[in-house]
Parts: C-alpha cells; structure tokens; sequence
C-alpha cells in the first residue's frame, strides 16, 4: 500500500469499510485513521495517520508462531490460520505496529446478539490472533476473475477501494508498472519503523508537487509520556501475570536444575541427592508451564505448539520440556549420571529459549533490548543458586556446601546480575524504551539493587552458612520481582513514528503562502 498523509482528511470511512467487509466485533477494527496533533502554540499541526498490519517483507510475526498460524505467503501477503491458531499472543508482542487483537468472548454491539451479528458470526476467530489481511479473499477472487487488485474496486482491500480521497493506494512492489510502485518511485516515502529490519510494504507520502514535506521535530518526554498521544504505545494486556509467572518460575526451577547439575559436577552438591533437586525443579517448572496454559486462547490446540522448531523459541522450549520431565524421571528411577545430566542440558536449554522468548518479542521495546537475554539467563543462575542455598537449609545433606567455592560463585553471579541491570537502565533511553516503561525500570531499581542484590551479596560475603539461605531467598524474591515488573508492567508497545510530515499547520509549520496567480 501507498498512503498519501496530504490526501487522508480522516473521515473514517476505511475503517467503516473495514469493519463491514470483515465483520469484526466491537471494539476490533484491523483499519484505524489516527488523529495526530503535534508541536506546541502557534507552531502546530494536524493530519490523519492510516494504521494497520503493514505485511512486512521482514514480519516479525512469522517465525515466532509456534503453530505456523501466522503465514506469509509467496506474494508477501501476511496471513492467519485460525484453525491453527492457539491463540498465544505471540505475534501479538512481536508486532511493532500494534496490529494484532485476540478476542475471547462473544461481545455485541447493542449487548445482545442481532440477527445481522449471527449472520456474519465469526466463532473460528474467538480465542485466536485476528489482524487485518489486505482482504486477501477480495484479492484472490478478483485475481481469479481476470480483476487487477489496486485498479478494480472489486479486487481491491475495502480500505482502499472506499477512500473517498484516494489516500489510500493498493498494487504490486513487485511490478515497476503498478500504480504503488509508481507513486513510491515519484515521490519522497517513508516505511514506519523501518530502523527495526521489518521492511513494512506501507509506505507513506508526505509532499506535493508544490509543497515539500519536512522533517519531524524531537517530541519531549512530556508528550511521549502522554498515554492520550495517540503515537504512544499503551501498555500490552496479551502476556499478563500468568505469563510473567512462567518467567518467574521458568527461570527460577531451570537455572536451580543448571546449577544443581553443575554444582554436583564440581563438588558441591551431593550427588546422591541431585535426583531429588531436580524433581524439586521439575515441580516448580510445571508451575509456571500450567500459568502459561492458563493465558493461551485455544488450550486444547496447545500441542500444535510443537510444530514450528525451527523458527520459533517458544516451540524450542516445548522441546526442552519433553526432554527434561522423562531425564528427571529416568533419574527417580535409578538411571545413572547420562539421565541427569541429559536433565541439566534440557534445563539449560529451557532458559535459553526463555532468554530468547522475550527478546524476540520486537513490538515491546522494554523486552527487544540486546541485554534482556544475558539478563534472564543470569537472574535464572542467580535463583537457581538461591534455591540451592534454600534447600540446603531446610534438608540438610541435599547440598554439600564447599565453603569458599560456593560463596564466590553466589557473589560473582550477584555482581553480575546487578551489572547487567545497571546497564539495561543505563541504555533504556538510546534503546528506544519509552518513558513510560522507563518509569517502571526506574522504580524497580532501587528495591531490585537493595534486596537482590545489595542483601545477597551482604549474606554471602559473611561467610557464615546459615545465612546463604536467607541469601537465597533474596536472590529468588529479586529476580521474580523485576521479571514480573518487565513483563507485565514495563511491557508498553512500540508506538507509531512520523519521521516525516507534510509541511502544513500554523507558525513555522505552515505551507508556503499561495502564489497569486498572474
């Protein structure tokens, strides 16, 4: 598609197309019209911003689906498959454009259900990831009629085919002679976001032949910590406190299995014992597994989850899972070290893909920063050894404690944690994280350094072993406490980015003043 932000005069009726074309509930439209007001008296201005899945040749959306609902197709087309669909929102987190809705109840639009709402019922959508398409049945049927999508109505998204200033221009890239690839050829464009690789197949034009458009001036921090701005992302409601909670628990029980395992291989844990560590974590595993079943739209689908290793993280980790519970077992059993330490590599392995999970989550900017992988993995070893700690206290004999060698490691991992979230603060602004989930990170820190880090590293340096445990607890109560803040509270989604205008409004924004004609 090609937007022309001088044409749009956001009269809405591409998202009255919209809604009719594809039925969608209240409170869903795939095609929105953005009122955006920008600057400060007497230099303002005005316009209208088209918004929606913008079919990225790069979709962001894509290899993340553990399912393979999201799809794209040969002629870039980004698609879904809700029949496949479990409806796990990751592509919803994944998507910088704010283009993904699940909707998880009937919802109508006079409180009852029409006869008009049953006619054009969509039930194969509830409980899934719905976004706008491009109206592909439009496209392909016209396309089967001898139609050519951009130039017939009847082969053309309703958006576009509605406009009534023609803002709104549908065609083929691929194809030198469309109309789209004429008008980007002829005319200065801009793609939103496309510093993040996606390369979103909408592009906007700014000037006229008589106008050239400008450059955006730098918003202040007031105004992009305004949740009314209709450019800031709102907070993300897909991954709530059950997701958080399969970090929380996910990384705690995975490094406490990394770390028993390791610790058994270095003298530090009983090995006798290490079978009932790692049932231990298994239990604590399962806890935060059954959150995350919890969040998931379509629960009965969840096996399809399975079905995308190559490409998506979420789906490694299922892999991980399927591993680790039958190596514990094998080892409750009786199976010798190969069961248990095939156990350590499949926990290990979970947390990496945890690590990932998040960070391949690109439509939140707090989760997408490089340092958020190194640090849930580090906060996973850094729990792990604080219920280590714990459970040497309440059952003695699990863990041999070897004095020197496990004090260091517990201050050596807590500095390390400490210095990878000074860092992730440090660099929150230049990494493109908002101020409003810069807020969040900002009052986590004080409480996180204090208790998980300042507290542990006190405990350890002591010396004294009755007081790893009360280390341990920290080091745990930390560590869920900033993954839980990250992900359900930091978690605001990338807002929408105007690097270019059209050089109208009032002051110095205003247009040249018209020529009199001669």
């Amino acid at each position: 598609m090609v937007v022309d932000l001088n044409r749009c005069v956001g009269c809405q009726t591409c998202t009255a197309a919209c809604k009719h074309a594809n039925d969608t509930p209240p409170g869903v439209q795939w095609r929105r019209v953005l009122d955006v007001e920008s600057g400060t008296y007497p230099d303002v201005q005005r316009l209208f911003l088209v918004t929606g899945c913008q079919h990225c040749a790069e979709p962001p959306c894509v290899p993340v689906c553990p399912t393979g609902a999201t799809r794209q197709r040969a002629d870039g087309l980004v698609t879904m498959d809700y029949d496949v669909c479990i409806g796990c929102a990751y592509c919803a987190v994944s998507c910088p454009y704010q283009a993904r809705t699940i909707v998880h109840d009937e919802r109508w639009y006079y409180g009852k259900e029409t006869v008009q709402e049953r006619k054009v019922a969509h039930e194969e959508r509830l409980g899934v990831a719905q976004k706008c398409t491009f109206c592909v049945d439009r496209v392909d049927e016209g396309k089967a009629a001898g139609l050519t999508p951009g130039v017939d109505p009847q082969a053309t998204p309703a958006c576009s085919a509605s406009c009534i200033a023609q803002a709104i221009h549908f065609g083929d890239f691929a194809d030198p002679a469309s109309n789209v690839s004429k008008l980007a050829a002829g005319n200065p464009s801009f793609q939103m976001h496309a510093e993040l690789g996606t390369d979103p197949q909408i592009k906007y034009l700014y000037t006229t032949p008589a106008v050239p458009g400008r450059d955006k001036e730098p918003e202040d921090e007031e105004r992009l910590a305004d949740p009314s701005n209709p450019l800031v992302g709102a907070l993300q409601t897909f991954w709530d406190w059950r997701a958080a909670m399969n970090w929380c628990f996910g990384g705690a029980s995975s490094g406490f299995a990394v770390v028993a395992v390791l610790g058994a291989a270095a003298g530090m844990v009983n090995p006798a014992r290490l079978r009932v560590l790692l049932a231990a974590a298994a239990v604590l595993m399962a806890i935060g597994l059954f959150c995350v079943f919890l969040e998931i739209g379509r629960k009965l689908r969840f096996w399809r989850a399975l079905t995308r290793l190559q490409s998506s993280w979420m789906s490694r980790e299922l892999y991980a899972v399927l591993v680790f519970y039958p190596a514990v077992l094998a080892g409750l059993l009786g199976a010798g070290p190969v069961a248990l330490a095939l156990a350590g590599i499949a926990a290990l392995t979970f947390l990496i893909c945890q690590a990932m999970i998040l960070y391949k989550a690109r439509g939140i900017p707090a989760w997408r920063a490089p340092l958020v992988p190194w640090m849930i993995f580090a906060s996973g070893l850094l729990e792990g050894f604080g219920l280590l700690a714990i459970a040497g206290w309440l059952w003695p004999g699990l863990a041999a404690y070897a004095g020197s060698r496990l004090q260091l490691a517990g201050i050596t991992l807590v500095i390390a944690n400490a210095a990878l979230w000074y860092a992730y603060r440090s660099s929150a602004r230049s990494r493109g994280i908002g101020p409003l989930a810069r807020r969040v990170i900002d009052r986590v820190t004080m409480p996180l350094h204090f208790v998980g880090h300042a507290i542990p590293a006190l405990l350890l340096l002591s010396g004294d072993p009755a007081l790893f445990a009360l280390a341990g607890i920290a080091a745990v109560a930390g560590g869920a406490y900033w993954k839980f803040s990250v992900v359900a509270r930091a978690g605001y989604q990338q807002g929408f980015a105007l690097p270019k205008l059209p050089q109208r409004g009032s002051g110095r924004f205003a247009a040249p003043a018209r020529l009199e004609h001669r």
